[in-house]
C-alpha cells in the first residue's frame, strides 16, 4: 500500500522505517555478504576504475564502505568517527557526512585489497547485530539530513542498507562486474525505494522496472494513469539518487 508522506520536516515527526525489523535485519546481513562477494570478484585493474562518486575510484569507495561497517560494528568506533568528523567538518567547512566518509577512506587506504575484504567479512556480523539490537530509546531519536528529519530506526533499518547497495551499483557501473540480483534481496530493497518515492511525490504513476529486482507498481486509479515509466530497476535507483539526468517524477529523489 502506498501512503503519501511528503517530507518529514519536524523533529517531532521523523521519517520511520516501513520495513519490519526482522526483514531489515535479514537485508543488512545479506547486503554485507553481497559487498564482500562483489569485492572478491574485482580484478587488480578494476579497483582503480573511476565511479559516479567523482572523487572516488573503486578502491576509495570500498574504503568508505568498510569504514561504515567498522563504525557500526563497534560503539566506541562510532563515537570516535562522529567526534572526528564533527571536528573536521567545522575545520574545513564541509558537511559532517562528507567529513566522515573522507576519514573512512583515509583510515583504510593503507590496507591491501585482500585485507580490506577480510575486514569486511570480519566486521560485518557485528555491524548487522548492532543495527538489529539497537535499543528502542536509540531508534526513536531523531536526526536531520538535508532539511528532513529521520528516526534513527530509519537510518539503521533502511539507509545503512541502501548505501552499500547503491555503491554496489556504482562499482558495477564503473567496472562492468555484474550486480548479484534476486527478488528476495535486491527486489525487497527496490520495492521499499519505490514505495518511499511514491509517497514522497504523491502523484499517479504506472511504473515497470525490469530485471530480477524489478516489478510493476501502480498508483492513482486505473492502469496507465499518470506518468508511465519503464526502465531497469538499478537505473531507477541511480536516477532517484541523483546519479543520472532525469525528468518528471524521477526528479523526486530518495536518500540512499
Amino acid at each position: 500500500m502506498i501512503t503519501t508522506t511528503g517530507q518529514h520536516r519536524s523533529k517531532n515527526d521523523p521519517r520511520q522505517p516501513r520495513l519490519a525489523r526482522g526483514v531489515a535485519g535479514r537485508l543488512a546481513e545479506t547486503e554485507y555478504d553481497r559487498v564482500a562477494e562483489m569485492l572478491e570478484r574485482l580484478t587488480p585493474d578494476q579497483w582503480g576504475a573511476r565511479t559516479d562518486c567523482t572523487e572516488w575510484d573503486v578502491r576509495a569507495m570500498a574504503g568508505h564502505m568498510l569504514g561504515m561497517v567498522q563504525m557500526l560494528a563497534s560503539w566506541p568506533e562510532m563515537v570516535r568517527q562522529q567526534l572526528a568528523s564533527g571536528k573536521r567538518a567545522k575545520r574545513e567547512g564541509c558537511l559532517p557526512i562528507d567529513a566522515m566518509t573522507a576519514l573512512q577512506v583515509e583510515k583504510n587506504a593503507g590496507l591491501s585489497t585482500e585485507q580490506l575484504i577480510a575486514e569486511v567479512r570480519r566486521s560485518a556480523p557485528g555491524a548487522a547485530r548492532h543495527r538489529r539490537r539497537a535499543p528502542g530509546v536509540m531508534r526513536r531519536q531523531a536526526m536531520e539530513d538535508n532539511g528532513e528529519w529521520w528516526s534513527m530506526g530509519y537510518l539503521f533499518d533502511v539507509i545503512l542498507t541502501r548505501d552499500p547497495f547503491m555503491h554496489r551499483i556504482d562499482i558495477a557501473s564503473a567496472t562492468g562486474v555484474a550486480v548479484t540480483a534476486t527478488p528476495e534481496h535486491e527486489g525487497v530493497i527496490v520495492d521499499d525505494v519505490v514505495t518511499e518515492w511514491a509517497g514522497r511525490h504523491g502523484q499517479a504513476f504506472d511504473l515497470e522496472l525490469t530485471g530480477p529486482a524489478g516489478g510493476r507498481w501502480q498508483h492513482g486509479g486505473h492502469p496507465g494513469a499518470g506518468e508511465n515509466l519503464t526502465m531497469d530497476a538499478f537505473e531507477f535507483c541511480r536516477a532517484l539518487s541523483g546519479r543520472r539526468p532525469v525528468e518528471g517524477l524521477l526528479r523526486t529523489q530518495v536518500p540512499f
